[in-house]
């Protein structure tokens, strides 16, 4: 191997790291919010909510994240409605195709975890909240959301890393993320297991991270589960 190609190699890739980024945030971000409409959808209790909500997870969860990225960056184009739509200077974007597919997939996952967050939220929080007086929006606000944000962070924070693995399927539509430009790189040196070896590194590292702040929030937000730290007996003589 050849260490300073692997080096230069290393410099074009960390170049590509905030594209990497900007998408796995923007992605997650708003499916974050898509999720936990989702996720309401479900423990609604109304029909006309819940099955639309189940539809749409069956089919996100089920199918390739690579074939919706197809779908909705070539596929979506060949409507005439679409083209000539208000929404058209977006979907004929790489970048925002790439994210609308990524949010949407993520959404289905992380809305299945947020509900089971929900779902472990003791009853008798609730109708403590309830019998202070709180209204349902301010008992799910203070009470409801904050538990079951706590209880779902783990499998959130496997979702996450996802994300970040997942965008580089972006590269398939010409976006010059951090795979993106390993392609290029390979094609034009054909030494792909330098190449790889760097970029698969990056990504290590990139996750890495996101796995220590997630475990450093896990931390803090389960302080009550901690065995308090041990006192020092008093000695005689000791001041008050």
């Amino acid at each position: 191997m050849n260490l300073v190609f692997m080096w230069e190699t290393f410099l074009e890739l960390i170049a590509a790291v905030p594209t990497t980024l900007r998408l796995a945030v923007t992605a997650v971000g708003l499916g974050a919010v898509l999720a936990l409409l989702l996720a309401l959808c479900r423990t609604s209790g109304l029909r006309i909510l819940d099955w639309p909500a189940r539809f749409y997870i069956y089919v996100f969860r089920g199918s390739p994240l690579l074939v919706q990225i197809f779908l909705i960056y070539y596929g979506l184009s060949q409507f005439p409605e679409v083209r000539h739509s208000a929404v058209w200077p977006i979907l004929r974007e790489p970048y925002w195709c790439a994210v609308i597919a990524l949010m949407m997939n993520t959404a289905a996952y992380s809305g299945e975890i947020i509900r089971g967050g929900l779902l472990s939220v003791p009853q008798g929080q609730i109708e403590a909240a309830r019998a202070c007086g709180m209204s349902r929006f301010l008992a799910f606000r203070r009470i409801v959301l904050p538990l079951a944000i706590r209880q779902a962070l783990p499998g959130y924070g496997n979702e996450m890393i996802s994300m970040v693995k997942a965008t580089s399927l972006a590269s398939i539509i010409t976006i010059m993320e951090i795979t993106g430009v390993a392609a290029r790189i390979i094609s034009d040196t054909y030494r792909a297991i330098e190449v790889f070896l760097v970029a698969g590194a990056i990504y290590l590292a990139i996750n890495f991270v996101l796995t220590r702040c997630v475990a450093f929030l896990e931390y803090r937000l389960s302080g009550h589960l901690r065995q308090p730290l041990p006192t020092r007996p008093r000695v005689t003589g000791d001041s008050p």
